[in-house]
């Protein structure tokens, strides 16, 4: 029989179904990325982006179809990490402008939003590339618009668009010669089409395991009031008046508060003829309650939740430190400039400090930071205008998406790709000048830097005509692959010889965790020797993954 209509609750379960989907397969998404670095991470941040929305979906209780489509679009916007969770965030954003007015989704309304889907995705980057995921988000489409020409029947329209965005993705190899070399399709059309096909199964019945996606709840406030009511050992105040109907004995007294000592504490019991008033604190109010009925009737009976009241306390107590800290924060004149920072390691978030960073994003290589890590960010710099220093070509569509989300205050993205690029625009930052003026002076300083990084490969692979196996130092340019050996000094100094030509003056050294100081000293050495002309400045970085992250100027 035919499946002409997904309602809102088949929607729900269809994109958590793709969200555990491609959850459970990111480590095999993260394989295929082209550079076997360690820190190859697409199908992370794919996962993370459409968790984050995973999140917001399962908090609704009985939605309609416009709540989820905001959930679901709000959620993955906020989320997202890396270019491919960016994108993703986009498609998503155009699939649910299309739902969002539906109560039922037909083939034709499909359709229709995986169209807006791709259109959306690639109003989002600058320059598309073909051979990515936007190409496998454009055959979706344009099968999805073939189809709704030829059934009605979601049963043969849904399989038909996946297995061609399978056959597309199997073909981008051949539009970018840097997959095919390295024998991978493109990560990120393999993220989509996991997505699709996590939902998919949904669609047909398929039992789905959803442990990966637990409900969303406000995480401080979870995480503090939790800390603070560890402390309350027994958590119900319970008072009553016991009616007795007999005599309440001294030896009845000791007897009853011994048996409130051994369920509670902060025990009263008073008696004054046939009236016994008692308090306790007690896990099980119950049990003090059937006690207390083996002596009489029972009046007056009061039972409070402490933690629930110290959780109502503390979160009162939060919101008014959060009011206290934003009423003071308004009355501080904003300064006209401030700087964020995306950075790793202690080292190179000194250098920044140093440099006037007001605010530094912990991430960078190894954890792309999500747009609402960004916005959070820019919500602590008392600035009109703030310039953001992404250090990382795969955070900048994060930062412009943040960007875009930001009314009250002007936010300038520096789209700089490496963090020796970072450093040098906030070195040319002009205090004296004015928003325009220093952005154009740091766009201009960050094209005479050229940055190399030392790391190891993580697999086998080919690339650049270059033989790599794994646990190979590899010395890694803004271009690509420059150098590769089994020894990480002259695996450096062979990708320093291919950076440094004749109008180079400034070379620039910082050193990862696991390079201690004195090898560095010898280093640093070693290169001045090699490079009599030109100043050497050596630097703990403290990053981890790489071993030296250098820069020629």
């Amino acid at each position: 029989m035919a499946t002409k209509t997904i309602n809102v609750d088949m929607l729900a379960k269809m994109f958590l179904a793709g969200a555990q989907n491609i959850e459970a397969r990111k480590e095999y998404i993260n394989e295929l990325n082209v550079f076997p670095v360690p820190d190859g991470d697409t199908g992370t941040n794919m996962s993370m982006t459409i968790m984050s929305a995973a999140k917001e979906v399962t908090a609704l209780d009985h939605p309609d179809m416009k709540t989820l489509a905001k959930a679901i679009s709000s959620g993955s916007l906020r989320g997202a990490r890396g270019n491919s969770g960016v994108i993703l965030s986009q498609l998503l954003r155009g699939f649910t402008k299309v739902v969002k007015e539906q109560k039922e989704i037909d083939v034709t309304v499909l359709a229709a939003a995986c169209i807006r889907a791709k259109e959306t995705a690639y109003k989002a980057v600058m320059k598309p590339k073909e051979g990515t995921i936007l190409t496998v988000a454009k055959g979706i489409a344009e099968k999805a618009a073939e189809m709704e020409l030829e059934t009605d029947d979601l049963e043969v329209f849904i399989p038909a668009v996946i297995e061609y965005a399978e056959e597309v993705l199997a073909k981008t190899p051949e539009m970018l010669p840097v997959l095919k070399e390295a024998g991978v399709v493109d990560s990120g059309g393999q993220g989509l089409l996991e997505v699709l096909k996590g939902g998919y199964d949904a669609f047909q019945g398929k039992e789905i395991d959803y442990s990966a996606i637990t409900p969303s709840e406000s995480s401080a406030v979870t995480k503090i009031s939790a800390e603070a009511t560890a402390d309350i050992k027994f958590g119900y105040c319970t008072e009553f008046i016991i009616l007795t109907n007999r005599e309440f004995t001294e030896k009845d007294e000791q007897e009853f508060k011994a048996y409130l000592e051994s369920i509670g504490d902060s025990i009263v019991c008073v008696a004054d003829d046939d009236v016994v008033k008692t308090h306790v604190h007690t896990n099980d109010p119950g049990l003090a309650i059937q006690k207390a009925l083996t002596y009489g009737q029972l009046s007056r009976m009061k039972i409070d939740n402490m933690r629930e009241e110290h959780q109502e306390k503390l979160i009162k107590d939060a919101e008014k430190m959060a009011r206290a800290q934003e009423e003071k924060k308004k009355k501080e004149p904003a300064k006209p400039m401030g700087f964020i920072t995306v950075s790793i390691g202690d080292g190179l978030n000194d250098i920044f400090r140093e440099l006037g960073a007001d605010y530094i994003i912990e991430g960078g290589q190894t954890m792309n930071p999500s747009t609402e890590d960004m916005l959070n960010a820019i919500d602590k710099v008392n600035a009109e205008t703030v310039f953001i220093l992404p250090n990382n070509k795969n955070i900048v569509l994060a930062a412009n998406q943040a960007k875009a989300l930001v009314e009250d205050k002007k936010i300038v993205v520096i789209p700089t790709k490496t963090v020796p690029q970072g450093i040098t625009a906030i070195i040319n930052f002009m205090p004296d000048a004015d928003a325009a003026a220093n952005e154009e002076a740091m766009l201009e300083a960050i094209q005479n830097v050229k940055t190399g990084q030392v790391t190891y490969a993580v697999r086998d692979t080919k690339i650049d005509d270059k033989e790599i196996h794994e646990g190979d130092i590899m010395g890694i340019g803004d271009a690509g692959i420059i150098a590769v050996g089994t020894d990480i000094q002259n695996t450096a100094k062979e990708m320093l010889a291919a950076m440094v030509d004749e109008d180079s003056e400034l070379i620039s050294l910082y050193y990862g965790e696991e390079i201690s100081a004195e090898d560095a000293e010898s280093f640093a050495a070693e290169i001045a020797e090699l490079y009599p002309d030109m100043d050497i400045d050596a630097q703990f970085g403290g990053q981890p993954i790489y071993y030296y992250v250098m820069a020629v100027e």
